[in-house]
């Protein structure tokens, strides 16, 4: 077998998206954040469903997000033994609510010193929502 034909390492820190939650990933993947709008009570949800969690309408659509936050909580992780991510200890698992309405589970980067009710917007790291400190 050559190097054009070896097969890849499964990588647990990048999802593997179905069909329902392709359009979700594609969008990362573009530098785009989407949550799910129902139609029925006009709130936002996260994480994607095919119903709303509110008033259980299966009448939701895939809208595009801000970007934008506010930090809820965090906790920086210093001990990680489950491949990849004991290479990228510490990092900072965080809590944001979303300015749509929904609360998200993330990672904090560029943030040195996170505190509660910081702004911030999302990046993309490979196609993975991840947020930092808003720049305006």
């Amino acid at each position: 077998m050559d190097a054009t034909s070896a097969p890849t390492a499964r990588r647990y820190d990048l999802p593997e998206p179905d069909a329902f939650t392709r359009p979700y990933w594609e969008a990362a993947a573009r530098g785009r954040l989407l949550l799910r709008r129902c139609g029925s009570c006009g709130r936002d949800h996260h994480y994607p469903r095919e119903f709303c969690p509110h008033c259980w309408s299966e009448d939701v659509t895939w809208v595009p997000a801000s970007g934008r936050a506010v930090l809820y909580t965090w906790s920086v992780v210093h001990r990680n033994d489950l491949p990849p991510f004991g290479d990228r200890v510490p990092y900072v698992a965080a809590v944001v609510d979303l300015a749509e309405g929904p609360r998200m589970m993330t990672e904090l980067v560029d943030t040195p010193a996170p505190r509660a009710g910081m702004e911030l917007e999302a990046v993309f790291r490979s196609g993975v929502p991840v947020f930092r400190p808003a720049t305006c």
